[in-house]
């Protein structure tokens, strides 16, 4: 009778919800999020709490694994957690700067910025300009902070890239090949001369996910992927710590004291946490018995300390930002914030996905960091502008457009004073190039001449690639400028 009752009373609630104009709420958890993810701001919203989120993860684990071997080096417990704090500032106001940045802006700025890392990338080999630490010269040390300019290529490969390839959509093949992939075998030759393979590695995956988010034809794309493959390959062999990383992979229990102490000791620190961790700071392997615990291990470390759960958290946020990342590729507009929003997700997915890969035994070591958490100023502070640009470019959602400029802007773009987004217009050049056969009709012919008429021209057809290249040069916007003056294009 009770029941009975309940559920009178509940859908006697439900219609009267419905008669005052106001549909019921969602009843269950699942509902409630997929309302949640309707709303135009929601991309914004997921991006932001996802970069803090592991942000505030990896500070905490980076002070847990590297207080040890700091105070044991003779050093303050905290030195390297309080150095990578001043760098998560430092990329908590490049994410702003991010989110603020305009999008004519930033591409054009994309080529003159892209231009000036590589010119870092020749600055850092030269001997007494580049520091050397651990055998190789990739940092410029800059009183008691360290720059490596490969982590700075990434993002402006990624941006110039994504702007290259969305200016000249619809071109030639060798349009969209040239320039990008030579820069891109250039930047990858600089970086592997430091050396750096992990970084060459990641600025590969930024190459191959710009050309086929880019539209390049798949059997040259493969092509192109296997030529990587073994180029890698034999990066990786010709070196005497490749190899040994390579056989150590290969041949995981030779040499446990050598070669495969370090992936041995993580795998040892994984199974040590098992289902819910030993507690937070009660880690045994970075007492000196797991090398780069704080750095390109600190996933051994999170599974130690957090166990099963700590690491499923960790992958889930990696997973929700992969479907944040391709919900925002799918609902932009504007070709660059696609080509942009699509590489910057595959390139961070990726580097993550390598790098709890070699720290769990499926791959070989590699050197790449975990997004984020890893210890590594450089890499934090970067990948929080990447983060912000993503962030940019969820504003910039049809939707979300609408929505801010039918003032429904939330408590946090109100806090941060963002601008709000203009809608997007196609560039006036694919305009001109779409004009009807009337309006071409309707222009004004020349007067003819008093002493006869004109003799008549043979008319040259104009070359479509030097015009493609004339009209969207790689440092030229295609957006339309509102302050500039019309003028007229002979391309």
């Amino acid at each position: 009778m009770t029941r009975t009752r309940a559920a009178r009373e509940q859908t006697e609630g439900g219609v009267r919800a419905k008669v005052k104009g106001r549909a019921p709420q969602p009843g269950w958890a699942g509902e409630r999020f997929g309302a949640w993810l309707a709303r135009p701001l929601a991309s914004f919203h997921l991006i932001v709490t996802i970069a803090t989120l592991l942000t505030v993860l990896g500070l905490v684990m980076v002070l847990s694994a590297s207080s040890v071997e700091a105070y044991a080096g003779g050093g303050s417990a905290y030195s390297l957690f309080i150095q990578q704090a001043m760098f998560a500032a430092l990329g908590a106001v490049a994410f702003y700067i991010a989110l603020r940045l305009p999008l004519r802006l930033l591409r054009r700025w994309s080529f003159p910025v892209f231009s000036l890392s590589v010119l870092a990338l020749v600055l850092v080999l030269i001997p007494g300009i580049g520091a050397v630490h651990g055998g190789a010269r990739r940092w410029f040390d800059l009183g008691p902070v360290s720059i490596q300019p490969s982590e700075v290529v990434k993002v402006t490969l990624v941006v110039w890239g994504a702007h290259l390839l969305a200016s000249r959509r619809g071109g030639q093949l060798k349009e969209l090949l040239v320039p990008l992939v030579p820069a891109g075998l250039l930047v990858c030759l600089l970086v592997v001369l430091e050396p750096n393979l992990s970084t060459t590695i990641a600025l590969g995956i930024v190459l191959m996910a710009l050309l086929w988010f880019g539209g390049l034809p798949v059997r040259l794309f493969v092509a192109i992927l296997v030529s990587g493959l073994v180029a890698a390959s034999v990066l990786a062999l010709s070196a005497g710590y490749r190899s040994d990383r390579v056989r150590a992979f290969f041949n995981p229990g030779d040499d446990p004291q050598g070669v495969n102490y370090q992936a041995r000791q993580a795998k040892y620190s994984l199974a040590d946490g098992g289902i819910l961790g030993r507690g937070l700071g009660q880690s045994r392997a970075k007492w000196s018995y797991l090398p780069n615990s704080h750095n390109d291990f600190i996933f051994a470390i999170i599974g130690e300390e957090l166990g099963f759960l700590g690491c499923m958290v960790v992958l889930a946020l990696f997973a929700l930002f992969v479907y944040t990342g391709i919900r925002i590729a799918l609902r932009s507009v504007d070709p660059f914030l696609r080509l942009l929003t699509a590489t910057a997700t595959a390139w961070i997915t990726t580097q993550a996905l390598i790098n709890i890969g070699y720290v769990v035994g499926l791959l070989p070591v590699t050197g790449l960091q975990l997004p984020l958490v890893s210890a590594g100023g450089s890499s934090l502070a970067i990948t929080l502008f990447m983060f912000g640009i993503i962030a940019s470019a969820a504003r910039h959602e049809p939707e979300a457009v609408s929505a801010l400029q039918a003032g429904q802007d939330g408590r946090v773009s109100r806090l941060l004073r963002l601008p709000i987004p203009e809608v997007y217009t196609p560039a006036r050049a694919d305009a001109s190039r779409r004009a009807t056969p009337k309006a071409k009709a309707e222009r004004p012919r020349p007067a003819a001449r008093r002493d006869g008429p004109a003799p008549r021209r043979r008319r040259t057809p104009p070359s479509r690639g030097t015009g493609s290249l004339r009209s969207t040069r790689a440092w030229e916007p295609t957006y339309p400028m509102p302050h500039a003056k019309e003028r007229g294009r002979s391309t």
